[in-house]
């Protein structure tokens, strides 16, 4: 089947499946917070003290609207906002550590937005000291953080690092001035350069840049002008998103464009396959889905030795069973079961002030699920996965069937027992997974829920 032809088929709404089941697939009904307790506490018995666990900390302000973001924010240039937020997230870590049997390993602590650096290297500093100060600091630790390159200062890259991170990513999106008035996202390369020396001379050992494909006024050149830009900072990592169009979710605003100003799907996969010739010509090797690193760093090295994982914070190269999100819409996971706090900062503060885990709803994984969610992550993370005579997915030769499909295809290569994906099949990996996903084919969306897979 040629290229356009596959792309025709196979451009349809897909979960970018950071979770499975994809939280509008949650079950909500059999879910509470008692037992949204009881789950953790048996994850955390049975894997703190092997392993650790993970923090992702949300931290929502941002001073201005980037019109292609879907991420929960709330906009404003008042920087009184941030001491009482700050104290809301050290009283619902005090509130998780009343629940934890024992003193949490903390592995990894990734800082999202919104914009991390709105915050003061002052105020992340008393939020992330508190934290590390009530527990104890696994030794192969992995601590990351959002910047912007136009509000990350040196005194943030020093504040963090002395606190033990060693990673941070820079929101670039793309260097072309037309793309950047459009999505409401102005920062000169300048800014971006100055922030990348100072990173690497303070001593990060992973500094990434983002880069986004599909943005509206995009061009094959655009694209392609931006990646030989970051040519000449090189960063250990580069994540090349695909733009996620989902302007019916309430509260993202993507405005400022029209549908017509974004490329059309033959033209955005053109995007994406000429940027990731030129990213390999540059030394990058393709890691999942959407991301890109140098040998030297410790994903693609994760990679290799197939430990590599993926969750709500994206891929990392370490993982655990126990995940807790702190903040505003922020979703934690035990393995067994996922929570969602509440997603206003007023509901947040109502919940944090009466003294309540600010979690307002979740699902409980069923035997099929963790079944399921193993087959999905590993294909994610490894373009493959494989399964026993024992395995649930014998009960369902529905997946077969769709898996036959893609097989026809060329883009992947199926036994009785495993599924690769291969090179021709890395684009639509998205689409793969979805033949995994029972609880969508048992009731698929009748109004559009995700972004389109291409």
């Amino acid at each position: 089947m040629m290229q356009n032809d596959l792309i025709q088929k196979y451009n349809v709404p897909g979960p970018r499946y950071t979770s499975y089941p994809t939280v509008p697939y949650w079950d909500l009904d059999t879910f509470t917070q008692n037992k949204w307790i009881d789950s953790l506490q048996k994850s955390f018995i049975e894997s703190n003290k092997k392993e650790g666990i993970s923090l992702y900390i949300h931290l929502p302000f941002c001073e201005s609207l980037c019109t292609f973001c879907a991420c929960n924010k709330r906009i404003t240039k008042q920087h009184n906002v941030e001491l009482p937020y700050i104290q809301a997230l050290i009283k619902e870590w005090k509130l998780y550590l009343s629940i934890l049997p024992d003193k949490p390993i903390i592995r990894e602590i990734h800082l999202g937005g919104g914009t991390p650096s709105f915050f003061s290297p002052k105020n992340l500093h008393y939020l992330l000291n508190t934290i590390l100060s009530s527990s104890i600091i696994h030794p192969n630790k992995e601590f990351s953080f959002e910047g912007h390159p136009n509000n990350t200062s040196q005194e943030h890259l020093q504040t963090l690092y002395d606190l033990g991170f060693r990673r941070v990513s820079f929101g670039v999106q793309d260097y072309d001035t037309e793309v950047q008035k459009a999505i409401h996202r102005f920062q000169p390369l300048e800014n971006v350069k100055k922030v990348t020396e100072w990173a690497r001379n303070i001593g990060y050992e992973s500094i990434s840049h983002d880069l986004v494909f599909g943005l509206p006024f995009q061009n094959l050149s655009k694209v392609l002008n931006t990646i030989e830009i970051t040519k000449q900072l090189l960063p250990d990592r580069i994540a090349f998103y695909s733009y996620a169009h989902v302007p019916w979710v309430k509260g993202v605003g993507q405005r400022g464009f029209k549908d017509e100003d974004l490329p059309s799907g033959e033209e955005k996969r053109e995007l994406y396959r000429k940027g990731k010739e030129k990213l390999e010509e540059m030394g990058y090797f393709e890691i999942g889905m959407d991301h890109f690193s140098l040998k030297t760093d410790s994903l693609y090295q994760s990679m290799m030795d197939k430990n590599i994982h993926r969750n709500f914070m994206g891929y990392t190269s370490s993982s655990t069973q126990v995940m807790i999100g702190l903040g505003v819409s922020s979703i934690s996971d035990s393995w067994y079961t996922f929570a969602q706090n509440v997603k206003t900062l007023e509901e947040y503060y109502d919940k944090i002030n009466n003294q309540e885990l600010p979690v307002f709803k979740g699902h409980i994984l069923n035997e099929e699920d963790l079944s399921i969610r193993k087959h999905i992550l590993n294909l994610m993370c490894l373009l493959e996965t494989h399964w026993d005579a024992e395995d649930l997915i014998h009960h369902h030769p529905d997946i077969f069937e769709r898996l036959q499909e893609f097989e026809h295809d060329k883009l992947i290569s199926l036994t009785s027992n495993s599924i690769k994906v291969n090179e021709k099949g890395r684009p639509y990996i998205r689409n793969i997974c979805m033949a995994f996903d029972l609880r969508m084919m048992r009731k698929l969306p009748q109004t559009q829920l995700f972004s389109m897979t291409v």
